[in-house]
């Protein structure tokens, strides 16, 4: 009995061994070792915007500070801080905020962000260090977006 390993290519795919026995005239297939080689993982659901999107707006170990700046009209914009902690007072911090950059600026009470700082202009650089200055948040909790 004789055997004899055959390369057979498929289509540019890696090629395939097939055992062949001259004795008995049967060809028996073997598993492509390419696909032996592969560990197939099944991807998970994956949510993008799900730390965005927490319920605790509290700026803890995972809870960020989100600065963000929104486009009015022309050159006018707004910059918006959400997610700081319900125990600092917001109109305290506003206030404060009015007075070192000279701009106007509001807290709005949102269904789903809970209270939102509102600054006039983009001050995104400008509160963020003044937060990390007053010691109200670190660093690398605060994110800031926007272009």
């Amino acid at each position: 009995m004789e055997i004899n390993w055959l390369e057979i290519s498929f289509s540019g795919r890696k090629s395939e061994k097939i055992l062949s026995s001259k004795s008995q005239g049967s060809i028996n297939f073997q598993q492509p070792s390419f696909m032996s080689e592969l560990d197939i993982q099944i991807p998970t659901a994956f949510d993008p915007f799900a730390e965005a999107n927490a319920e605790d707006s509290g700026a803890g170990s995972k809870d960020y500070v989100h600065i963000r700046i929104q486009q009015r009209n022309g050159r006018k914009s707004l910059t918006t801080v959400q997610g700081l902690r319900k125990e600092f007072s917001y109109n305290k911090i506003l206030k404060d905020l009015k007075k070192e950059f000279c701009c106007n600026g509001t807290v709005v009470q949102d269904p789903e962000l809970g209270q939102v700082i509102q600054l006039q202009g983009d001050q995104r650089k400008n509160v963020s260090t003044f937060l990390v200055q007053a010691g109200i948040v670190k660093k690398e909790d605060i994110k800031i977006h926007g272009f």
